[in-house]
């Protein structure tokens, strides 16, 4: 008579569970390193940290869906990472950066960078539940922190001039005001590489390599402004969609009603 084999331990789902921890714990260091090396007036090597953390928080969401291992204190945590490395190394950055020439205005500008980020990262917790997966719902923090990395990078020396100081000051405040807006941005999370793509996304995909081989911060920063102004743009095109449609015939009719009664 043949016992019953015993179920083996999970071992590796106990390994997978720390691996989303491990990701987030890696963006964290790499915004507490873009913070020193932007006190240290190293703003070229402070700018490519906060895109290396960018993808790290990327990948530590999509491990943890892979794997099973979502769980509300991961959630937290990464929020609280996202603080420092999205909201907090751009906010010095930019300031340090670009509001030499203008630092009383600036540093408010910063702050209202970083006060705008936490509050988008509260949104997205409170609706994290009941919100469309397929759209964010203002400008994720990490997006506007890309943007202010990718000015840096493509010009890295301080801003001398009080004109591009003011224009970048115009710009961090609109970033700031798009995290907390209600506009709508594509969260890519349905998107499945495993599944079979058409011909031109596969395309698409390597040519975005190709230009970011040859030209990385040209195409970085181009990539970075295309998504923020895609929230914007898609707004006023449905305002046009909208004011375009013909009236429904039933309106014409409850018109007609209201009016004989």
């Amino acid at each position: 008579m043949s016992e019953t084999p015993r179920p083996r331990p999970r071992r590796f789902r106990r390994g997978a569970a720390i691996l989303p921890s491990l990701f987030t714990t890696g963006n964290l260091f790499l915004g507490f390193w873009a913070i020193v090396k932007t006190l240290h007036g190293e703003y070229e090597e402070a700018a490519p940290l906060i895109g290396w953390a960018i993808v790290l928080d990327m990948l530590d969401g999509r491990i943890a869906r892979m794997t099973g291992t979502a769980s509300e204190f991961g959630g937290e945590l990464d929020s609280l990472a996202d603080v420092i490395s999205f909201g907090v190394a751009p906010a010095l950055l930019a300031y340090a950066w670009g509001f030499g020439t203008i630092p009383r205005v600036g540093w408010l500008a910063a702050f209202l960078f970083l006060t705008c980020g936490a509050l988008r990262l509260a949104r997205f917790n409170v609706q994290r539940q009941v919100s469309d997966g397929r759209f964010f719902v203002g400008l994720p923090i990490p997006a506007a922190a890309a943007q202010v990395a990718a000015w840096v990078l493509v010009l890295p020396q301080r801003l001398a001039e009080k004109g591009q100081a003011l224009a970048a000051l115009t710009l961090l405040v609109t970033l700031a005001f798009l995290m907390v807006s209600t506009l709508r941005y594509q969260s890519f999370k349905k998107l499945d590489l495993r599944s079979r793509q058409s011909y031109l996304m596969v395309l698409g995909i390597a040519l975005a390599l190709v230009l970011i081989a040859v030209h990385p911060k040209s195409v970085l920063l181009a990539l970075a402004s295309l998504y923020w102004l895609s929230g914007p743009t898609s707004y006023v095109l449905g305002l046009g969609r909208r004011r375009a449609e013909p009236p429904l015939p039933g309106g014409e009719a409850t018109s007609e009603l209201s009016r004989s009664a």
